[in-house]
């Protein structure tokens, strides 16, 4: 190639060549700018954009980087990214690799914790109906902090002050640093599968943002809301609250407040005695008078055994007289149905055809058997010839006389 010839190179080496100066030159840089156009694929890298009023650049946070950030990035957000120059070859834009990212003015830590208060607060972990109450009088309290630290003396301090007899169980864990979640959620889960205490204390003494960290995780918080056993949360921090406080069934200010939550004072209970010893017998009381009252309303209405009798016998005499009244006009009444009766028979009797002047015929030996025509005779029968006031007996002398009837005269 003689010095006149252009030296002649290819588009993918151009690229490799200044991929190469750019990561060499911004190997660490500290980036700010406001998030714009992200990306969240199933692959779980992040891609998106950082600009600024004049200018913007392509970025990309892969998982293996991401998972490190406490919060959940958003368009609109100014953060500030930790990270490196790169070149994107088959484009050939210049793009900006993040290892780490923030937001700019508020901590992430402080970012997360509102963020996860938020998703946990639309999920219905904090709502009321979802909390437990205490047990009145637990024998066996389970305790859910570091060894070594002030809370777990404060706790024990007023349990033992309080209720000498109780039973209490340490789960020693780690109350700061990476582990410190599991170890909390761990405990927690530990105690409801053997069932081994009837309330949870859960907590540490105070400190910063960061050192309150394992109480507001996720992971702890769906620990306490997984918790058959009533769980108070007891982060030593008087005005601020943690993820756990929000989901616990009771909070308390102080490891000490909560352990006076579980057992009362021995005064306070004594004064809650005689209060419900004073209802009592109040209620007694009130009872005793209206079963008076009522008693005496019965005796009012009582009266004397005279008076009792003379009662009774008038109401005998009263119904007697009914029940005569009622014989009566029942004996009236057959008395009157059978004149009817026997008006009806007399009508239909023989006998009253007798009495105006008729006579009965039959024979004598048939005397049941009535003669009621002429033809039925012959000469020498014996008849029985009835009349009203008697009978008598005849005998057919003549051969009978046949007389036509009315109807058969011509």
């Amino acid at each position: 190639m003689t010095p006149s010839t252009p030296s002649i190179i290819t588009v993918s080496t151009l690229t490799e060549l200044i991929k190469d100066i750019l990561e060499d030159n911004f190997a660490t840089v500290w980036l700010r700018g406001e998030i714009s156009n992200l990306s969240i694929p199933a692959s779980g890298h992040w891609y998106f954009t950082l600009k600024d009023s004049r200018s913007q650049l392509r970025c990309a946070m892969f998982r293996t980087s991401n998972r490190r950030v406490s919060f959940r990035p958003e368009n609109g957000q100014q953060v500030i990214c930790q990270g490196r120059v790169s070149l994107y070859g088959q484009r050939g834009d210049v793009q900006f690799i993040g290892d780490s990212m923030e937001v700019e003015g508020l901590g992430g830590l402080q970012l997360a914790y509102e963020q996860l208060k938020k998703d946990l607060e639309t999920e219905g972990l904090f709502h009321e109906r979802n909390k437990q109450k205490l047990p009145p009088f637990p024998r066996t309290v389970g305790v859910v902090t570091s060894a070594t630290g002030a809370a777990i003396h404060d706790i024990m301090n007023v349990l033992t002050r309080r209720a000498a007899g109780i039973r209490i169980i340490l789960r020693p864990v780690l109350v700061q640093g990476d582990q410190a979640a599991q170890d909390v959620a761990s405990a927690i889960a530990e105690f409801n599968q053997h069932q081994q205490a009837d309330v949870l204390i859960v907590g540490r003494g105070g400190g910063s943002l960061e050192d309150l960290q394992a109480f507001n995780t996720e992971q702890v918080a769906r620990a306490i809301y997984a918790s058959n056993i009533p769980v108070i949360s007891a982060v030593g921090h008087e005005t601020d609250f943690t993820i756990a406080d929000f989901v616990a069934d009771h909070r308390a200010p102080t490891p000490s407040a909560a352990a006076e939550l579980v057992v009362k004072n021995r005064h306070d209970l004594e004064q809650q005695i005689d209060q419900l010893s004073i209802r009592l017998h109040s209620s007694l009381q009130q009872r005793l008078v209206r079963a008076q009252d009522k008693t005496q309303s019965l005796i009012n209405q009582l009266r004397s055994p005279a008076q009792l009798h003379q009662l009774k016998q008038q109401r005998t005499l009263a119904l007697r007289q009914r029940l005569l009244t009622a014989f009566e006009r029942h004996t009236t009444s057959g008395r009157q149905q059978l004149l009817r009766l026997t008006g009806q028979l007399d009508i239909l009797s023989p006998l009253n055809t007798l009495e105006r002047g008729f006579t009965t015929v039959s024979l004598t030996k048939q005397p049941k058997k009535m003669i009621r025509r002429v033809e039925q005779l012959q000469q020498g029968d014996s008849i029985t010839l009835r009349f009203s006031d008697g009978r008598i007996a005849a005998t057919v002398t003549s051969q009978p006389q046949f007389e036509a009837s009315a109807h058969e005269q011509p």
